[in-house]
C-alpha cells in the first residue's frame, strides 16, 4: 500500500478487488486521489486516510477490476445506430409503414426520411426472415405512408453481419436519384431488384460486398453524417461504451479525419469520458502522394501525440484488398459512412514501399491481417533487415490463424495482434466447421500467450460488451450449431482478464499507466455484479457493469447501487 499525504477524493471498501498487477493480486480495496490511484490494500489501513471530503463506497463485496481497453473498437460507429429512426422490432411490412408513419408526422414534405436497417442489430443476419412476407418493403409499400417524403430504409456495415446489404427506397427517392428502369448497376456486386413484368426498380438494392458502396454511387443523395452528427453521435458512442465498462480504445484499423476531428473537439470541450489512442487511416490517392502525407505526419511517430486522453500514431496499411471498392469510395473522399475510415487496397509492391516509407518516419504500421500473416509478415521482416522495427510495436489487426513459426517470427519482431473472438469463432464461426485442423488454430490464444506475445482482445463494436467477447473467447462456441472450435486454444480466466486491460494498454505505450489496478496509475476501474474469475462460462457473459470510474470521476453509475457510507 502506497499513499500521499493528501486525503483521496473517493476509498472504495469491503470489496474483491482484482488488481491485475505482474502477480494478480486481490485487494480489499483501494483509495483515488485526483486522477490517480492512492493506494492499494486493506479495509483498516485505508480507512486511516479518509479525510473531511472523502467518499466512501461500500463495495458490500462485489468485484472491482482495471477498466476495460478496447483494442479494436470503431467505438465512433456505435452512436451513429442511434441517428436515424430504427425498424428493429418490426415484424411485417405494415409494422414498417407504421414506423415510417410516424417519422412522417415529424417532418415537412419533401424532407428525407433516413431508417436503420432491417433486420435485428447487432447484427441484422437474414433480414427478410425476420418479416412476415418474407420479403423487403417495395417502394409502393413505402409510397402508401410516404407520398410527399423520400424514404430510405438504409443498408447494414456489411461485416456486422454478411452480405447481401439490403437496402429500400421509395418511389420520390429513386425519382430524386434519377434511377429508373434504364439506370445499370454501379458494379457487379449491385442488383437493382426490377419489377418483372414492368421493367422498373421496386426500390429493393442488392449488395453483396461487405464493404456498401450505394451511398457512394447510386445513392450520393441521401443525407450524409454530417461533424455534427459525427460529434453527438461520439459523445453517445461514450456513455454507451462506459457502461460496458470500456475506459480505453485503441483504433488499430485506422480513423478518418471526419472521426479524428470529433474527437478532438471532445477532447477540447473536456467532455470524453473514454480515452482514445487513435491510428491514422491513409488519405492519399497515390503511392507518390503517400510520400507527402507520410512526411506531414512525422510528428506522429513512435508512440504517437497527445495526452492521457487522446493520442494520435501510427498508420494503417492495408494489405490485398478489392481495388475497385477503393476507387469507388476514394471518388467521394473525404466521406467515409459507416466506415470512419479510408478503404485502400494495396498490391504488395505498393505495401512493401508503403511500409518502408512508414518505418523510416518511424510510423508504427497497422495491418488487418485475418487469414493471411505470411505475406505482411515477411515483407516486415524484409524491412527490418536494414530499418529497426521492434521498437515501434507493429500491430496485427484481426488475428485469426498464425502457424507456430509465425507466432515466433511475430515475437522476433516485436509484433503484437489484436483477437477479436466473438467475430471469428462465434459470428463467422460456420466457416470452420467443415475444417477441423483450421478451427483447431482459430484465434490462437494459448499459443500467443506461450510464445510471449501480448496479444489483445477486442470487441471490433459487434457487440460492444467485452464480457460477450470473454464468453466467447472462453466458449469458443460456433453461432448456428454450438459447436465447440479449438479448446486448445483456450487460456486461463486471469489471462482473458489481462488480454482486455494491460495487454490492450500495451498498444498504447501506456502498460505503466493503465490496465492494473496499482498506487499511481490511472485511476480507470469497474465494479462487477459478479467475480469474473468465480462465475461459470455462461454466467461470463450475463455480468453487469454496476459503475465505471475514469481518471478519477464516476461516468457510469447503475441506479441504486454503492451509497455513500455514512
Amino acid at each position: 500500500m502506497v499513499a500521499t499525504g493528501t486525503s483521496p477524493d473517493f476509498i472504495l471498501l469491503n470489496g474483491r478487488v482484482l488488481t491485475l498487477d505482474e502477480h494478480f493480486s486481490v485487494a480489499r480495496g483501494l483509495a483515488v486521489q485526483g486522477s490517480r490511484i492512492q493506494a492499494v490494500g486493506g479495509t483498516a489501513a485505508l480507512r486511516r486516510l479518509v479525510g473531511p471530503r472523502t467518499e466512501v463506497l461500500d463495495l458490500r463485496g462485489k468485484t472491482v477490476m482495471p477498466g476495460f481497453v478496447d483494442a479494436h473498437a470503431h467505438m465512433d460507429r456505435e452512436g451513429l445506430k442511434h441517428l436515424c429512426p430504427t425498424v428493429a422490432g418490426a415484424r411485417s411490412i405494415e409494422d414498417i409503414q407504421s414506423i415510417v408513419r410516424q417519422q412522417v408526422k415529424r417532418k415537412k414534405p419533401g424532407e428525407w426520411i433516413v431508417t436503420m436497417p432491417l433486420g435485428e442489430p447487432p447484427f441484422y443476419f437474414d433480414p427478410v426472415d425476420t418479416l412476415r412476407e418474407g420479403r423487403p418493403p417495395r417502394r409502393e409499400d413505402l409510397d402508401v405512408v410516404a407520398p410527399r417524403n423520400p424514404v430510405y430504409i438504409r443498408g447494414i456495415w456489411g461485416y456486422w453481419g454478411r452480405p447481401p446489404i439490403i437496402s429500400v427506397a421509395n418511389s420520390l427517392a429513386l425519382q430524386l436519384a434519377d434511377i429508373h428502369r434504364g439506370t445499370r448497376p454501379p458494379h457487379r456486386a449491385v442488383k437493382i431488384e426490377k419489377d418483372p413484368q414492368t421493367g422498373e426498380p421496386t426500390g429493393v438494392f442488392r449488395e453483396y460486398n461487405f464493404i456498401p458502396t450505394l451511398e457512394f454511387t447510386l445513392f450520393r443523395i441521401v443525407p450524409r453524417f454530417t461533424a455534427a452528427d459525427r460529434l453527438k453521435a461520439l459523445r453517445h458512442s461514450m456513455q454507451l461504451y462506459n457502461e460496458s465498462g470500456i475506459t480505453s480504445v485503441y483504433e488499430g484499423h485506422g480513423v478518418a479525419p471526419e472521426v479524428i476531428s470529433a474527437y478532438q473537439e471532445l477532447w477540447a470541450r473536456r467532455e470524453q469520458t473514454v480515452r482514445a489512442y487513435l491510428v491514422l487511416s491513409p488519405t492519399w490517392r497515390s503511392t507518390s502522394d503517400a510520400v507527402r502525407v507520410m512526411a506531414d505526419w512525422s510528428a506522429f511517430a513512435g508512440p504517437g501525440f497527445g495526452d492521457d486522453w487522446l493520442k494520435i500514431g501510427g498508420v494503417f496499411l492495408e494489405y490485398g484488398g478489392d481495388r475497385r471498392l477503393n476507387r469507388i469510395r476514394d471518388r467521394e473522399f473525404p466521406y467515409t459512412g459507416w466506415a470512419g475510415f479510408f478503404y485502400k487496397a494495396h498490391t504488395p509492391e505498393e505495401y512493401r514501399m508503403l511500409a518502408e516509407l512508414a518505418v523510416r518516419h518511424r510510423l508504427r504500421i497497422h495491418t488487418y491481417v485475418a487469414e493471411d500473416v505470411e505475406a505482411p509478415l515477411r515483407i516486415l521482416e524484409n524491412l527490418a533487415q536494414h530499418i529497426p522495427l521492434k521498437d515501434l510495436r507493429t500491430v496485427f489487426v484481426h488475428l485469426l490463424f498464425a502457424s507456430r513459426d509465425q507466432i515466433r517470427r511475430m515475437r522476433r519482431l516485436n509484433i503484437h495482434p489484436t483477437c477479436i473472438p466473438f467475430n471469428h469463432l462465434f459470428k463467422r464461426g460456420v466457416y470452420l466447421l467443415d475444417n477441423p485442423r483450421q478451427a483447431a488454430k482459430a484465434v490462437p490464444l494459448r499459443s500467443l500467450l506461450k510464445a510471449g506475445i501480448p496479444g489483445a482482445l477486442s470487441t471490433d463494436n459487434v457487440p460492444h460488451n467485452p464480457m460477450r467477447i470473454l464468453w466467447a473467447a472462453e466458449a469458443r462456441k460456433e453461432r448456428t450449431t454450438g459447436q465447440v472450435l479449438g479448446t486448445q486454444e483456450r487460456i486461463p480466466r486471469e489471462e482473458l482478464l489481462r488480454g482486455f486491460t494491460s495487454r490492450a494498454a500495451y498498444l498504447s505505450f501506456e502498460e505503466e499507466q493503465k490496465g492494473s489496478l496499482v498506487a499511481g496509475r490511472l485511476a480507470d476501474l469497474i465494479i462487477l455484479s459478479a467475480n469474473p474469475l468465480k462465475v461459470s462460462t455462461e454466467e461470463l457473459k450475463n455480468i453487469e457493469v454496476l459503475l465505471t470510474m475514469v481518471g478519477g470521476r464516476i461516468v457510469h453509475q447503475k441506479a441504486g447501487t454503492f451509497p455513500v457510507e455514512i
